[in-house]
């Protein structure tokens, strides 16, 4: 939807519309040789992306080694059209859009593992799965075998939720409860707060 506002159109949520599409049972067509997600990726990058392409390249370093191909008909395009910049479309169309989804990841508020003042135990997931429960378990003694595949590392992200393992190694999954007394279980992160939003207080 980028290329169309950047080149003087409009894409636009009306209430209750309805979008579709219809998949074929078969592909009518060959697909060159060649030709992935990650190249094709990179070509819109490349080609209509500007300097923010960097940003994709900083979260997928191996990016930067893949062909983009020849993109000047690509880019010869977007001259004669008068497109804008890329800049512009993040500044006045997607303002909101690093508020949920920054260019550059922000750093974990807190990591390691969660234990009980009380009894000295600590959180564990033993499954790294969505409706998995979180329980209480004695703690990993030594620190130096403490990881995220012992599931009693967590990670509270900028999101405020609480994600199984270290920051580099993460899962998708989330501390999730539906109401204050309810058992804390996994759940597929969202990342729109509500029954996934923690606090932390010292």
């Amino acid at each position: 939807s980028f290329k169309v506002w950047m080149c003087g159109g409009r894409m636009e949520d009306i209430p209750c519309s309805r979008v579709g599409h219809i998949y074929r049972k078969y592909v009518p067509y060959k697909v060159p040789g060649g030709v992935s997600l990650a190249r094709n990726l990179k070509r819109v990058a490349e080609v209509w992306m500007d300097e923010y392409a960097e940003y994709i390249y900083q979260r997928r370093p191996e990016y930067r080694h893949i062909s983009a191909g020849d993109v000047t008909t690509q880019k010869e395009l977007r001259s004669r059209l008068n497109c804008r910049s890329f800049k512009w479309f993040m500044k006045e169309v997607a303002w909101d859009l690093p508020k949920h989804y920054p260019p550059v990841e922000p750093p974990a508020a807190a990591w390691g593992e969660i234990r009980s003042v009380g009894s000295g135990l600590c959180m564990e997931s033993k499954h790294f799965v969505s409706g998995s429960p979180i329980r209480l378990e004695n703690c990993v003694k030594n620190r130096g075998e403490v990881s995220w595949s012992h599931g009693q590392v967590f990670t509270f992200g900028w999101r405020e939720d609480i994600r199984v393992g270290d920051p580099m190694h993460a899962k998708k999954v989330c501390f999730d409860a539906v109401s204050h007394s309810s058992p804390v279980t996994l759940y597929d992160c969202h990342g729109m707060k509500g029954n996934q939003l923690w606090r932390y207080r010292q």
